[in-house]
């Protein structure tokens, strides 16, 4: 039988053997040098060819050949971790640190057809059965970015268990970027010195209109309306989140000046307000929908009022594909734009940007904070929303962190006033370059 090898030689015995035939034979013999070894499930051995000596091994089980048959591509990969098919001695992190060692690489459609059959002949004729699909996995259904299928999308993220974001989040349960003065910074005073930050850079004033579009469990209108003193509106279409905000509300005696709403950006129609912040929320609207994004915002902006976006955007990044982890198991319709292109839709809008500020490195500190707590609480986080759960979100926030700390994705705060009257900022800024420090409570301000 001739194995990708060119010759006709009795196959070789173990899986490591086979595979190391394979990889030796295709896109130039550049697999081959592996950063990584792999054990397999006969407890053979493929040792790595490069990279550093301590490199994590990665265990390979019968079955996550199954998902890469059916699915050759990042969602088999996704799937056969997710599934435990596929782990990881030592850290994630160290790991998924090797993953551009290949980039540029790709198989021809005939070296694809020979990989495709060695890993048949290896998995077994079980294999062409469609493999088990983890039940965390979501496609949605629908017209892309119609009311009811963004809900759907957002709820499957936001609506896996309060419990479990208390764990991850800490008490603050901030699900957005946090802000260090320092790297040893404890995460819980980071969020707070950022919901502090986005209240300055706003200029809240007592008595003002505050609308939080995706305002996740009430974290930012509670801390504006006890601390600046402001009638705050909150809006979420998950209704676990606002559960637990309208809790977090009346437990801080803030219900008469916090509302929180179940509604969709696009529902809400009881302007003007003074002030507006979008804080993690805008990447779940998509570019088709950015203008009306835009647009919507300027319409509930009474006239020389000051917004805030706060969001992720796209640097040397490609936009996550239908099959990537991020669109299947993480944030369903979710899109990154250039931040260009975000200023720009504003604009459009009647929006003056003000101020743009990167928060790059503060991202990738918060999601290694977020894994600590992950591993903190691992048990029973594994007993509120199942092991697969935890594996998405491990390789997720791993990912992400990595992908911040090298310049492939950013986040930027913009902060933009509706032209038709003054706006009321002072000529320096000189005060948010300063240390914008968490107010205390009882302080008085409110």
């Amino acid at each position: 039988m001739r194995l990708l090898s060119g010759r006709s030689t009795s196959a070789p015995r173990t899986a490591a053997q086979q595979v190391r035939r394979a990889l030796a034979a295709v896109a130039g013999g550049r697999f081959a040098a592996l950063p990584f070894p792999l054990v397999f499930w006969d407890g053979s051995v493929l040792p790595a060819a490069a990279g550093p000596a301590d490199a994590p091994a990665i265990h390979v089980e019968r079955e996550a050949l199954g998902q890469l048959l059916h699915e050759p591509n990042q969602l088999g990969l996704t799937r056969a971790f997710v599934t435990g098919q596929l782990r990881f001695d030592g850290e994630l992190r160290e790991a998924l640190a090797l993953r551009n060692r290949f980039g540029g690489a790709s198989l021809s459609p005939r070296e694809l057809a020979a990989v495709g059959a060695l890993a048949l002949h290896l998995a077994g004729v079980d294999a062409l059965r469609p493999p088990r699909v983890p039940d965390c996995e979501l496609r949605p259904r629908g017209h892309r970015h119609s009311l009811r299928r963004d809900r759907d999308a957002v709820r499957h993220h936001y609506d896996v268990s309060n419990a479990f974001y208390r764990r991850l989040l800490g008490p603050t349960l901030v699900y957005s970027c946090a802000y260090f003065e320092d790297p040893d910074d404890p995460l819980d005073a980071a969020q707070e010195r950022k919901l502090e930050r986005i209240c300055r850079k706003l200029r809240l004033e007592p008595g003002e209109r505050l609308l939080d579009i995706g305002c996740g469990w009430g974290s930012l209108v509670r801390h504006a309306a006890e601390h600046h003193g402001v009638r705050a509106v909150g809006i979420t279409v998950s209704e676990r989140q606002a559960e637990l905000a309208r809790e977090r509300v009346r437990d801080a005696g803030l219900a008469d000046r916090v509302e929180i709403r179940v509604a969709d950006y696009r529902e809400v129609a009881d302007g003007p307000y003074d002030k507006i912040a979008s804080v993690g929320m805008y990447e779940h609207v998509g570019r088709a929908q950015l203008g009306a994004y835009a647009g919507q915002i300027a319409a509930l902006l009474r006239p020389g009022g000051l917004a805030l976006n706060h969001g992720i955007s796209s640097l040397a990044s490609s936009p996550a594909g239908a099959k990537s982890l991020i669109q299947r198991y993480v944030f369903p319709d979710g899109e990154l734009q250039p931040v260009a292109d975000v200023v720009a839709a504003l604009q459009r809008a009647g929006l003056e940007t003000r101020d743009v500020e990167s928060m790059r490195e503060h991202y990738a500190l918060t999601l290694w904070r977020w894994l600590d707590n992950l591993e903190a609480h691992r048990e029973a986080i594994v007993a509120e929303v199942g092991i697969e759960r935890l594996r998405v979100w491990q390789l997720y926030m791993t990912g992400s962190a990595l992908a911040f700390e090298d310049g492939d994705i950013t986040i930027y705060q913009v902060i933009v006033a509706r032209d038709g009257a003054a706006h009321g900022l002072p000529l320096s800024r000189g005060d948010l370059a300063a240390d914008a420090r968490a107010v205390a409570p009882g302080d008085g301000r409110a």
